[in-house]
């Protein structure tokens, strides 16, 4: 992969700690880790829509209190919400209809969650979701090693539905590193045979307390082989934690990027990150 531009496109008000995205028929569709909510931003328009993914929904929940929502991915018509597991309260995962704009399902992952702590050796303060892809046949969950353990692991899980049997793989890495700390998952997309990741660091040694932000890295994964293809460090001030593809083309792929600032302004940055290919 070549070089890379990263610009600053606009700003939503309405949305606070945003977490991941999704860009589809010129729509934008949001979650924040500390809201109950799944957000549509139209381009054109620039209005926004919210529709409630749980009971007495709110925008800003307490950090004690908030599902953490932090993964956002889509096969077909249907959006999967996915919380960290970080904490008991925070183990939903909501399906949501594009077509009906409206939630069909709720799952409940802590058995999941729990298998798959035991499989990768990870302990429960150490296990924290932050990114998700499905492809109809697998799901690639990423664990933010941003706990004491620093483990950075991506689960391959072969299943149309995790409430259905399945088989489990995986993968460990070790991400690069500013200033001596190890950056850590927050998002993934698929592009092709290639899982492209953030990364960012904190300086914090806890998946549940926030950090000073120290930058954030945009990486490929190979399918074929799960290794690292390349790692490019994008910012060296900012925690990007979600990650959709914009336009693929023999030249270029565009992502559109979500800032999280871990305050309570309900205001989101979106960026657009522009990588070139030899």
């Amino acid at each position: 992969m070549g070089n890379f531009t990263l610009e600053l496109l606009f700003h939503i008000i309405g949305i606070g700690s945003a977490s991941g995205l999704l860009y589809k028929d010129n729509n934008l569709l949001i979650i924040g880790d500390n809201s109950s909510f799944l957000y549509e931003y139209h381009l054109e328009s620039k209005t926004l829509n919210q529709y409630p993914l749980l009971a007495n929904p709110a925008v800003n929940i307490p950090k004690s209190e908030k599902p953490d929502f932090e993964s956002l991915t889509q096969f077909q018509d249907t959006v999967y919400v996915l919380g960290s597991g970080s904490t008991p309260k925070r183990n939903a995962m909501i399906e949501f209809d594009t077509n009906q704009k409206k939630k069909i399902a709720t799952n409940n992952l802590a058995d999941l969650y729990a298998v798959m702590q035991s499989f990768a050796s990870i302990k429960p303060e150490d296990f924290n979701l932050e990114g998700a892809v499905y492809d109809g046949e697998n799901w690639y969950l990423f664990n933010r090693g941003n706990g004491a353990s620093n483990q950075n692991t991506v689960f391959t899980i072969h299943a149309k539905k995790l409430s259905e049997e399945f088989s489990l793989v995986s993968n460990d890495y070790k991400l690069p590193k500013i200033k001596g700390i190890r950056s850590s998952f927050t998002d993934a997309v698929l592009v092709n045979n290639n899982l492209y990741f953030l990364s960012t660091v904190e300086d914090t040694p806890s998946t549940y307390a926030d950090g000073a932000i120290l930058g954030s890295f945009i990486g490929c994964i190979n399918l074929e082989t799960m290794k690292v293809d390349f790692t490019k460090k994008i910012s060296s001030t900012q925690k990007f934690e979600g990650i959709t593809v914009y336009k693929n083309t023999t030249d270029s792929i565009e992502f559109l990027l979500c800032e999280d600032k871990d305050t309570e302004e309900l205001k989101t940055a979106i960026y657009k990150l522009t990588l070139t290919k030899k």
